[in-house]
């Protein structure tokens, strides 16, 4: 399996009149973001399946994924919290992106090079920025291949 873990773009922020989980995509972010996919799509990456946190600004930033999707996309409220076996369970595919929030993607990425949920904040992610392993879907047993910043996405979809 190929499996890419993406950050949502930079999204507004959390005040009292908008909850955490209706922040949507700044327009910066989405500009951006569209960026970053185009330089995703010169390095070749495509995903047969895509999965995407609830929350609006995973869903937004999935929908920017689009051009690389050969597939589904859906919605997967276990990217809305810390990854778990159930997670795991509900991911099939080949070439699988996850679209979802920090600190819970590190958590995953150590999780499933190292074994070690508690290791995810040597892996960090920045909002826009994709993470892509290969391997077994289980703990300790992914590769991590490529840990790209947003920033050099985006240089590529220049």
């Amino acid at each position: 399996m190929l499996l890419f873990l993406v950050r949502h773009a930079i999204a507004a922020d959390a005040s009292p009149d908008r909850p955490d989980a209706s922040r949507p995509l700044t327009a910066a972010g989405e500009r951006k973001f569209t960026e970053a996919v185009r330089g995703a799509r010169r390095l070749g990456w495509r995903f047969d399946r895509l999965y995407h946190s609830p929350l609006l600004r995973a869903v937004q930033t999935a929908e920017l994924l689009r051009p690389l999707l050969e597939g589904d996309s859906r919605s997967l409220p276990d990217l809305a919290r810390p990854p778990d076996v159930e997670m795991l369970a509900h991911i099939e595919g080949e070439r699988v992106a996850l679209v979802g929030h920090e600190p819970h993607l590190s958590a995953l990425l150590a999780w499933l090079t190292t074994g070690e949920i508690a290791r995810g904040e040597r892996f960090p992610l920045k909002k826009g920025g994709m993470a892509l392993l290969s391997g077994s879907l289980r703990p300790g047993a992914m590769e991590l291949q490529a840990l790209v910043l947003p920033k050099m996405l985006r240089k590529l979809g220049a």
